[in-house]
């Protein structure tokens, strides 16, 4: 049988450190439809995304949606694209640039940090390869998806150990399952709100709208509609709001199948053409980055969609995106998911160093 032939990279010489790889979904390389057509396949060919059996959903996906979605979706991007790129990679490097100095100073510089997109570049892979190039030989994986979904953190955690399979030294692995109920996240986005409303020196009902998975996913065991109901009501008991001062729904629904309800655009057109709720103020705590989903799809065309009907006011919540209090809620969570880990003694050799140093004498 041949030897196990894997990477051959790492640098046996060097301490061993602490990896963190922050992982969110990613953008398309452009808004360009060739560049969206890419990202959505891959996107929308994961099982955990799409549970239809591959047979059936592989030529509806490659015959019928990348065939008319693309350029839809590129219309879309273009209308939130910066000059810097997508806001999503832009917002989330300036997430773990802040994060990693933060690491630093509470590890003494051990740590060391790397971002990763499940569909976009950078990837999970070249994350890793970064983080194992820098000497990592424990692993912290954070996917910046507060409440738990297996259309999200658990396809982060496929793609994780997929790309581990390739490794020959596996690093020790540490995965941030969810963090919906957190204090410190729960006091992050009220407080975001908060200085929302101070800054327009008003108060308007609040709709707290999630991204959506199928009805189906969650009667078959996904905890994620629990998690987005507790954060939703921690959000809302921290900001002392009655039951009256508040909503909660679902965005983003596609395809013929019951997702999870209420519709947002469906209750903004009701409050809007009824008059319940004709000023209102939209949060996403489910988004930790600004994105296509909260800057075109919230505060762009579901604005214009409540205003056309009825609506008076109108205002959007910025995500937590590389604020102070998100870099704060983020370094105590990594800080808490490697506690129990050993520390190598000052002056003590690492055990690739040390092997090194045997196999040199022995030679």
């Amino acid at each position: 049988m041949p030897a196990y032939v894997g990477p051959t990279d790492l640098n046996h010489g060097q301490p061993e450190r602490l990896g963190v790889l922050l992982v969110k979904l990613g953008p398309p390389d452009s808004p360009e439809p060739a560049d969206v057509r890419r990202f959505l396949a891959a996107f929308l060919s994961d099982p955990r995304v799409i549970e239809l059996p591959r047979w059936l959903w592989l030529p509806i996906l490659h015959g019928v949606i990348l065939r008319i979605r693309p350029s839809r979706s590129a219309h879309a991007y273009r209308q939130i694209w910066t000059e810097r790129g997508s806001p999503l990679l832009v917002h989330s490097q300036e997430l773990a640039t802040r994060l990693q100095a933060s690491l630093s100073r509470h590890l003494d510089s051990t740590a060391v940090l790397a971002l990763g997109m499940s569909y976009g570049n950078p990837s999970i892979p070249a994350a890793l390869h970064q983080l194992r190039t820098a000497g990592a030989t424990r692993l912290v994986v954070l996917p910046l998806y507060p409440q738990y979904s297996g259309t999200t953190t658990a396809s982060v955690f496929d793609r994780v150990t997929r790309a581990l399979q390739g490794w020959r030294w596996v690093p020790e692995l540490r995965f941030v399952m969810h963090y919906h109920d957190e204090p410190a996240y729960i006091e992050a986005v009220a407080a975001g709100i908060e200085q929302h409303w101070q800054a327009s020196s008003a108060r308007s009902h609040l709709l707290l709208s999630f991204h959506g998975i199928p009805k189906s996913y969650v009667l078959a065991g996904d905890p994620y509609y629990a998690q987005c109901a507790r954060s939703a009501r921690l959000i809302a008991e921290r900001l002392a709001l009655r039951d009256d001062d508040w909503s909660m729904s679902f965005q983003s629904q596609v395809g013929r199948a019951e997702w999870l309800r209420p519709y947002t655009d469906e209750l903004l057109i009701r409050y809007a053409s009824e008059g319940r709720h004709r000023n209102i103020t939209i949060a996403c705590p489910g988004f930790s980055i600004d994105c296509l989903e909260t800057l075109e799809e919230i505060a762009i065309r579901n604005r214009e969609t409540f205003m056309a009907n009825g609506g008076t006011g109108y205002s959007y919540v910025p995500a937590l995106n590389a604020t102070d209090s998100h870099v704060a809620l983020l370094t105590d969570l990594i800080l808490r998911h490697t506690q129990g880990w050993p520390a190598a003694e000052a002056g003590e050799p690492s055990e690739s160093e040390a092997s090194t140093r045997r196999f040199g004498a022995s030679g």
